[in-house]
């Protein structure tokens, strides 16, 4: 059996998460999942401005503070600089041996493949001019690879997010590309928990109010075995719940079809899956079935679409909620004689004696958005009364990404593991 911690669910979740789970207990693999959709193009963004850069710039000082604790750790913190991650990591910390994981970016070779868009079959080259990241998801098996290196840590750029903790399990078992139903077993393991504390009570449906000590929630643990089956669990006296609710709905958590979940490594079919109570915070989970992998490999491509900006003010007693909708209307007309078009324009007012506005525009051009800004702030001296909660200032214009899948052959993706020190 081996024991699989995953400490993050994103990037910016809890960074005394990974410290609680080396430090409270036996763990043999640290998992950490950094990568949403977004968060590459932001990355990508990052190294643009910056070639040092591109990558999750707390993981290295995490390392520092875990580096004596004796566990493997995968992460895929790497996002579009997996190397300068790796070497910032041994040079904080040189005893440790740091295998890294390449292939996945595709953003030189987008124009040589259609990459058509899965949800409206679009050609890339509608957007090609304003593409921002291009990268391919991969699988398990390169990790595992780069774990018989014999690496301390390993680190990625975008891989699926359940082959972080299915690679510890094809090392450690011996499981093959064709082992169907164990690998499908490890990816809903992988599922399960990728979203970190989300299946050990947070953001939890079932029975949120009853769900003790959230301020020291635990973090999941995966006890692997090598027949496929596994259990969910945390540290003992850690706050939250691993329960039949919080494992379910972790499970049916971004499924399209629970019968055919489309990874690199197996399609697993979740309809399968048998769920007991294990005892006290301790799910285990069986009966995993799994279908050949599939032929082609999902790339994750963001791209600029324009702009947008938002801002709030606070108005005080008598008659808030009438003052705040006076204001958004004076905002609009003047957006309205100063020519300003927008693809959308949103209104939100909220709450009662005190009342929140909040207004948010978004258009393809800066411009417009731009101008829009210096409409709201001076609703203070020459709108309705009593307006205040504008500490921020004018409202700033940000650039919107936009997210297009695709599909790619699987040939054209070659991976290679690198190993420093």
């Amino acid at each position: 059996m081996i024991r699989i911690g995953c400490g993050q669910g994103f990037w910016g979740d809890s960074s005394e998460a990974p410290v609680r789970l080396v430090e409270d207990g036996p763990l043999d693999y640290l998992a950490l999942d950094y990568l949403a959709e977004v968060t590459m193009s932001i990355l990508q963004k990052q190294k643009k401005e910056n070639p040092a850069f591109g990558y999750a710039r707390d993981f290295p000082a995490l390392m520092e503070r875990i580096q004596k604790s004796g566990v493997k750790v995968i992460a895929n913190a790497g996002g579009v600089n997996p190397v300068a991650c790796a070497e910032e990591v041994r040079r904080r910390c040189p005893q440790l041996k740091v295998a890294v994981v390449l292939g996945d970016d595709i953003l030189d070779r987008v124009d040589s493949f259609p990459l058509l868009n899965i949800d409206t079959g679009e050609a890339l080259s509608t957007v090609r001019e304003q593409v921002l990241s291009a990268n391919a998801y991969l699988g398990a098996f390169p990790i595992a690879e780069a774990l018989r290196t014999g690496a301390d840590v390993v680190v990625t750029g975008r891989c699926a997010d359940a082959a972080l903790v299915l690679a510890p399990m094809i090392f450690k078992f011996g499981w093959g590309e064709t082992d169907w139903d164990l690998l499908a077993a490890g990816i809903t393991a992988g599922h399960i928990v990728e979203c970190g504390a989300q299946c050990t009570g947070g953001n939890c449906l079932a029975d949120w109010e009853t769900i003790p000590d959230l301020a020291r929630i635990g973090y999941p643990i995966v006890e692997a075995e090598a027949d496929g089956s596994f259990v969910i669990t945390k540290h003992v006296g850690s706050g939250g719940r691993v329960s039949l609710g919080s494992v379910k709905e972790q499970l049916v958590y971004e499924v399209g079809d629970p019968r055919a979940y489309y990874t690199p490594d197996v399609i697993a079919d979740f309809t399968t899956v048998t769920l007991v109570e294990d005892g006290k915070d301790r799910v285990k989970v069986t009966g995993a079935h799994g279908l050949p992998r599939p032929e082609m490999l999902k790339a994750s491509i963001s791209y600029h679409w324009g702009w947008k900006a938002s801002g709030t003010l606070v108005y005080g007693p008598p008659m808030a909620v009438e003052k705040a909708r006076r204001g958004a209307k004076i905002v609009d007309e003047r957006c309205e004689l100063l020519g300003l078009k927008f693809d959308r324009a949103v209104t939100e007012v909220f709450g009662e004696e005190w009342a929140m506005l909040r207004m948010a525009v978004r258009a393809r051009e800066r411009g417009a958005v731009e101008r829009w800004t210096r409409e709201m702030v001076p609703l203070v001296l020459n709108g309705p009364p009593g307006a205040t909660g504008y500490g921020e200032g004018r409202p700033k214009a940000h650039q919107v990404v936009a997210y297009w899948p695709a599909l790619l052959p699987r040939e054209a993706v070659v991976t290679r593991v690198e190993v420093l020190g």
